[in-house]
C-alpha cells in the first residue's frame, strides 16, 4: 500500500472507531505478529507503549550496557511499528524505549490521533534529542544505539548531523554508538513514481498541507535530502547497519536506503532477502519480519544466533 493510501485509510478507520469507543488510558499493548493487526489495536488504544519498551527503572548490564531507543517511521507511532521487536529486545536483556514524534496538529492527517511522524523532521529531530538525554538521565549510560524505520532511519541521522547525537570534535563523546535502519529514506524517495509525478506538475507543495510537511522532504529532490546528505552519509564514531527489502514499495528505489561510510564511521548495507527469498516484506511489514528482527540483534550485538529465514508475505 502506497504512504498516501495507508495515511487516508488510517484517519477513516480511526474517525470510525473513535465514534463508538471511548479513548483508553495509557496502557502498555499486547506483541502482535504483524502491521495491521498492530495498527488496528493501536486505533482502539490511544497513547500505548510497545510491550518491553519504557521501562525507566531498567538498568542497562555488562552483556548489553546501551539502551535501544526504537523510532517509529512516517504516519506510523511507537507501539504500531515496534510491537513485535521491542518485546523480543527486551526479553534479550535490553533496557528498550520508544517514543513518538512528529505529532504536530498542522496538516490534515493530524486528525487521527493514532497518526505521527507527520511533521518537520528538523524539529522531530529536537524531540528526539530530549527523549535520548531522558533515556541517557534513567540509565546512567552515557550512549544509546537507535534503530529507526523508515523516517525514523533519516531522522537518526538528522539528530547525529544537527541536534547533539554526534560530537564532531571528539567522537568519543558521541551519545550514539550504533545506527540500526529498516528501509530509511536516506538519499529520498521517489514513493514508487507518486512524488515524481507530483513534481513534475508542480503539486509537491500542495501536498504539505494535507499530509504533512515530513512526507515532501522525504522526496529525492527535497532540499532536506540534499542537506542531509550534503556532508556524507555517516558521522565519525558510529556503527552504521542498513537493512533494506527488495519489495519496498515507499523507499524506491529500493537500493537508494543503502548507505556509504565516510571517515570513521563503518556501514553495512544488508539486503533481507539475501539467503532468504523467501521473505517478501515490504516497507511496513518488514519491522515485524522474524529475520529482520534476527539482523537488529547481530546488528546491535554480533555475538547474538544467525537470523532466521521464515517465510513472510509481503502485506502487512
Amino acid at each position: 500500500m502506497h504512504i498516501l493510501k495507508y495515511a487516508t485509510a488510517v484517519c477513516a478507520a480511526t474517525a470510525t472507531v473513535l465514534a463508538t469507543s471511548p479513548s483508553a488510558a495509557a496502557e502498555t499493548g499486547p506483541e502482535q505478529d504483524n502491521f495491521l493487526p498492530a495498527l488496528g489495536h493501536s486505533i482502539l488504544h490511544l497513547d500505548i507503549d510497545p510491550p518491553g519498551a519504557n521501562d525507566w527503572n531498567c538498568r542497562p548490564g555488562a552483556a548489553h550496557p546501551r539502551p535501544v531507543v526504537l523510532v517509529h517511521g512516517t504516519y506510523e507511532n511507537r507501539y504500531n511499528n515496534w510491537a513485535r521487536m521491542s518485546p523480543e529486545l527486551k526479553a534479550q536483556g535490553y533496557c528498550v524505549y520508544a517514543l513518538d514524534f512528529g505529532d504536530t496538529d498542522d496538516a490534515g492527517v493530524s486528525v487521527a490521533p493514532t497518526v505521527k511522524g507527520y511533521g518537520d523532521i528538523k524539529e522531530s529531530s529536537k524531540e528526539l534529542a530530549a527523549f535520548v538525554d531522558k533515556v541517557l538521565a534513567a540509565g546512567g549510560s552515557s550512549q544509546v544505539d537507535l534503530v529507526g524505520h523508515s523516517q525514523g532511519g533519516t531522522l537518526a541521522r538528522w539528530y547525529l548531523k544537527a541536534d547533539g547525537g554526534a560530537n564532531t570534535t571528539d567522537p568519543s563523546k558521541n551519545k550514539v554508538k550504533k545506527v540500526v535502519q529498516l528501509g530509511a529514506t536516506n538519499h529520498g524517495t521517489t514513493m514508487s513514481g507518486i512524488e515524481t509525478l507530483a513534481d513534475t506538475f508542480h503539486m509537491l507543495e500542495s501536498g504539505e498541507k494535507p499530509l504533512g510537511k515530513a512526507g515532501i522532504q522525504q522526496y529525492e529532490k527535497s532540499d532536506f535530502i540534499k542537506e542531509l546528505n550534503a556532508d556524507g552519509d555517516t558521522v565519525p564514531g558510529v556503527d552504521y547497519t542498513v537493512i533494506g527489502t527488495k519489495y519496498d514499495e515507499i523507499t524506491t528505489p529500493w537500493r537508494s536506503t543503502f548507505m556509504t561510510a565516510g571517515p570513521g564511521a563503518t556501514v553495512q548495507n544488508i539486503t533481507l532477502q539475501d539467503g532468504c527469498f523467501v521473505d517478501f516484506s515490504a516497507h511496513l511489514s518488514m519491522s515485524y519480519s522474524p529475520r529482520a528482527i534476527g539482523l537488529v540483534k547481530r546488528a546491535l550485538d554480533p555475538s547474538a544466533p544467525a537470523a532466521p529465514c521464515v517465510p513472510r508475505a509481503p502485506a502487512f
